[in-house]
């Protein structure tokens, strides 16, 4: 399988472990793959047997073809070992009848980027290798939270790899923040921007994208990668868990096979739902995808309208991972809905003017496969309450989810069995989990983990223990013009 960029009309190819080692398109676009690979039911019904490490080496295989099956299975089984996720990898909970919680942040930081980001360091390792890439891979992260602290932690001490991550200095949780600054490892580097997540976000693509900047660390022996979403390499093994949820499903009798289920997945950078968009092409029986923003509802009101328009008010939120009005990953679903020129035009028109509006049959075709809705933070805070009070503690952006598939169902009475897809452990945002529960504030800092644990009686997330004891090693705080000037100095 090769791949090409959303932008490119004559289709240059690349292999995937050249791809993985890109992470962009030198044209600013997104790589896809240049055809969708199939799996039979049958196909689907033997992945049940397999354990989790099978199942991504087997997926995983059909995109990543200079990779052989034996590599994947190495890396997968590394990856998800009982060391990093001791609960298992990605276990499916049943919240009550017909909706499930497939919780993803069993891992290692404690949140769902754990499932891409533990396996895709050694896909790039390998890519280096298949490349002949004899210099260092500088990988550039922005991040709303949790993709930062995953990242850091999957690449650190990665021979051949430097790793900076960007960070919007009041957009991150203080767990999410203790998590970055307190990172170890001798090739990883964080810094705090004044601004937002869009901001760190459009900063790290204009470097890719600056020929100046690439060739200045060409001449210092860097080569630029990424570990954001954007990159093929962190995308890829998250098709995987889609199909994992549909087997355990299987397996626990709660469907038949061939029987169609439904998702809904808190969304902000569309990555994550993205990959549940291409297991649906390959065949998996997934009707609708339920795409849950809270009040920063740029995709909900890109699905109900076909008008995508990021000049609004921006909030920070609970749910501050999802505090993005540029959603890169939608370039994709553009890519594969409307074709390689109206993507063009519309990332054009975005980049200009701040929106674009797709056809009336790009946007019913949309229509067909997303549903689009959002929950405010008095909605958000209730829903958590409610579902904690009937047996389940939920995170904030997970309760944005359970709002969102709850109104779908009053909406509509679609009965299919729904996965939620559950995204960080309530104590990574410990102080508002207290209060949308008890209407009361959390103690300051850290002290909220053991309010939260004495209230529910959950013990706390195992990566998150003892997060005040650690020592803070980056401080530094820039303006979002500075970014290109802070990777120079950590060159």
């Amino acid at each position: 399988m090769m791949f090409f960029s959303t932008r490119d009309a004559e289709k240059k190819l690349f292999k995937a472990s050249e791809v993985i080692k890109q992470g962009l398109a030198s044209d600013g676009g997104l790589f896809v793959p240049d055809s969708i690979p199939s799996l039979s039911l049958d196909e689907i019904k033997a992945l049940a047997d397999k354990s989790y490490p099978e199942k991504a080496a087997t997926i995983l295989s059909k995109f990543l073809s200079d990779y052989t099956y034996e590599e994947l299975l190495e890396d997968a089984t590394a990856a998800y070992s009982p060391a990093g996720f001791p609960d298992g990898a990605a276990p499916l909970k049943k919240v009550r009848d017909g909706l499930y919680s497939l919780e993803l942040w069993r891992g290692p930081t404690a949140a769902f980027k754990d499932m891409a980001l533990q396996i895709m360091p050694r896909l790039l390792s390998r890519a280096l290798v298949k490349t002949g890439e004899e210099n260092t891979a500088l990988i550039l992260v922005a991040t709303s939270g949790d993709t930062g602290k995953a990242a850091l932690e999957g690449h650190k001490d990665i021979d051949k790899v430097k790793i900076m991550v960007f960070y919007p200095v009041d957009g991150v949780s203080k767990v999410q923040k203790l998590q970055m600054v307190t990172q170890t490892g001798s090739n990883v580097n964080v810094c705090a921007i004044k601004g937002n997540f869009d901001d760190a976000q459009t900063g790290v693509k204009k470097i890719f994208s600056d020929p100046e900047a690439k060739a200045k660390l060409l001449e210092n022996g860097y080569v630029l990668s990424s570990a954001n979403s954007i990159n093929w390499g962190r995308l890829a093994p998250q098709i995987v868990y889609y199909f994992h949820s549909y087997c355990e499903l299987l397996k626990n009798g709660e469907i038949e096979l061939g029987e169609a289920i439904n998702v809904c997945v808190p969304t902000g950078n569309f990555g994550n739902i993205f990959a549940a968009y291409i297991a649906k092409m390959m065949g998996l029986p997934i009707d609708k995808m339920v795409c849950a923003s809270n009040s920063n509802n740029v995709l909900t009101d890109f699905i109900e309208s076909g008008v995508y328009d990021r000049n609004r008010s921006f909030h920070l939120t609970m749910s501050p991972s999802m505090d993005i009005l540029i959603s890169s990953n939608l370039e994709r679903l553009l890519y594969f809905t409307a074709g390689t020129e109206a993507t063009s035009a519309y990332m054009k028109q975005l980049s200009e003017c701040g929106r674009y509006e797709v056809s009336e049959d790009v946007k019913e075709t949309i229509r067909s496969n997303f549903a689009g809705y959002c929950a405010d933070e008095t909605e958000t805070a209730k829903t958590l309450k409610r579902f904690y009070e009937n047996g389940y503690l939920a995170d904030t952006h997970t309760s944005v989810a359970l709002c969102c598939a709850d109104k779908y169902l009053v909406d509509t009475n679609d009965n299919k069995k729904m996965v939620v897809v559950s995204t960080a452990s309530p104590y990574k945002f410990a102080a508002d989990v207290y209060k949308s529960i008890t209407t009361t504030d959390a103690p300051d800092g850290t002290a909220a983990l053991d309010a939260l644990r004495d209230l529910t009686g959950m013990e706390i997330s195992y990566p998150l223990r003892d997060l005040d004891k650690r020592t803070v090693n980056f401080d530094t705080v820039v303006d979002k013009e500075q970014m290109l000037e802070e990777v120079y100095k950590f060159m």
